[in-house]
């Protein structure tokens, strides 16, 4: 493979896979009304975990999916998951009962952990270090488009077709996918120190399962429930005892003395912030536009395209400022929190045109943070561990979206109706957003910040370049 070889067709094909794979994150939400009076006849708890089964398999296995697809072929590792989201989607589609739909979930949200982390790593193997920023931005773009692109299919399918079509739909698309990969992109160098540490994956893959699960299920238990503050517990112990063997193990899943890098430190957790806001608007958008203005299921989803523009046009403008990450990143998640603060004020009266406008002020915002913050993580590791690193990085995101969902959705619990509980809920995000916005632009500016590069037993700290 010859270096440097990103072509337009396997940028277009890598970016298509993300984006069916974030996609249906979203675009189970808008059809829970009629998963639910379907011929399944789900319980409350089998509807949240068909929701979440998706996420919390996606999320829990994306970092040993990354260091997978470094070790063995990243390729390999993205057709692999596009043939499990396959299975996953036509198992889903054909359920005869919620178990075996939330299998099937459960399946594509593994298949999702191989696709996401093969895409950004191969991007950044087969691009130039002058484009990588270019290449970043069209990657964190398709993952936003991916969000939306599943709020419109979910709509229109919940409106217009059903839940099993949906399903249906994504087994032909996935293999029409794998077909563009095979053809377009190219097979990289495998990483021969990338290392898979079965006992590591097996803490690390534990913990953040549970720790999902404390995220996810805190809203309906309540969050001083037993069962809550033992999954928190169960994560924290788990997350300990892989540090420990990570720093005791002469070739670990990752060394955890990455995180002395404030860049890093600061990169994931602006990654979460931007996505905590994010998806605290996915869920109340859908419920404010129906449930406040009347909208269809349908025209609910063609209604948050607005937040495609942003996202689509500011990463191109982002691309050229990448030498100078701090200004663009305080900026963007500024723009994030700022616009979550304008739509708090939305209410019955506001005219659907205002609520459009803020979230054009949130799509900007998450256009010019979010390839930068990409970057930002990816560029922490060595380049035999792209894969790593993107999951660690898609980790963040799906951490922060829970969390955004998981918040908003208390907040809401503890008002009469969404109308009084939609304003505080925004405002308490937006509020921890722009916090989140003053740590991460103190640790990009910091002179001391720095990169560390761990292989097996060699372990260097090396000065970042200045922001």
């Amino acid at each position: 493979m010859p270096a440097h070889a990103l072509k337009r067709p396997t940028l277009l094909a890598l970016c298509a896979c993300v984006l069916v794979a974030q996609s249906m994150v979203a675009a189970i939400n808008l059809l829970i009304p009629q998963l639910i009076s379907s011929a399944l006849h789900p319980s409350h708890s089998e509807v949240l975990w068909t929701v979440d089964a998706y996420v919390i398999a996606f999320a829990g296995l994306l970092v040993p999916a990354g260091a997978l697809g470094d070790r063995y072929g990243r390729k390999g590792a993205l057709l692999t998951g596009l043939a499990l989201f396959a299975a996953g989607a036509g198992t889903s589609a054909l359920a005869p009962d919620p178990a075996v739909l939330i299998a099937g979930r459960g399946l594509s949200g593994a298949g999702a952990a191989l696709i996401t982390p093969a895409t950004m790593s191969i991007l950044m193997h087969l691009s130039a270090p002058e484009h990588r920023a270019r290449a970043m931005a069209s990657w964190t773009l398709a993952i936003g488009l991916g969000g939306a692109a599943g709020n419109l299919g979910g709509g229109l399918a919940g409106q217009f077709l059903s839940w099993r079509a949906l399903f249906a739909a994504m087994v032909p698309l996935a293999a029409l996918l794998a077909v563009a990969v095979a053809v377009t992109t190219p097979r990289t160098d495998r990483a021969a120190r990338s290392n898979l540490d079965p006992l590591g994956t097996l803490l690390l893959t534990a913990g953040l399962v549970a720790v999902l699960f404390g995220i996810i299920e805190g809203p309906t238990y309540g969050w001083t429930s037993p069962r809550i503050l033992g999954a928190f517990a169960a994560g924290a112990l788990l997350a300990a005892a892989f540090t420990a063997h990570a720093l005791r193990s002469p070739a670990p899943l990752f060394d955890p003395r990455v995180f002395a890098s404030s860049r890093l430190r600061s990169a994931t957790l602006g990654t979460a912030a931007g996505f905590f806001g994010l998806f605290s608007l996915f869920y109340v958008n859908s419920q404010y536009l129906q449930d406040v203005h009347g909208f269809g299921a349908a025209l609910t989803g063609v209604a948050i395209m607005p937040l495609t523009v942003g996202m689509a046009l500011v990463p191109k403008l982002a691309a050229r400022w990448a030498g100078r990450p701090r200004p663009v990143v305080g900026a963007g998640l500024a723009l994030i929190g700022l616009g979550l603060l304008g739509a708090s004020t939305a209410d019955a009266g506001t005219p659907y045109g205002t609520w459009a406008c803020w979230l054009l002020v949130i799509s900007a915002g998450t256009g010019l943070s979010m390839p930068a913050l990409t970057l930002g993580v990816v560029s922490s590791l060595p380049p035999h561990q792209a894969g790593l690193g993107s999951g660690l990085g898609t980790s963040a995101r799906e951490i922060g979206a829970a969390l955004g969902v998981a918040v908003t959705g208390t907040i809401l619990s503890a008002h009469p109706d969404l109308a009084h509980g939609m304003g505080p809920a925004l405002r308490t995000v937006a509020l921890v957003v722009l916090a989140a916005t003053g740590i991460v632009v103190a640790g990009y500016g910091g002179r001391g910040s720095s990169r560390t590069i761990a292989s097996g037993r060699e372990r260097v700290l090396s000065r970042s370049a200045r922001s």
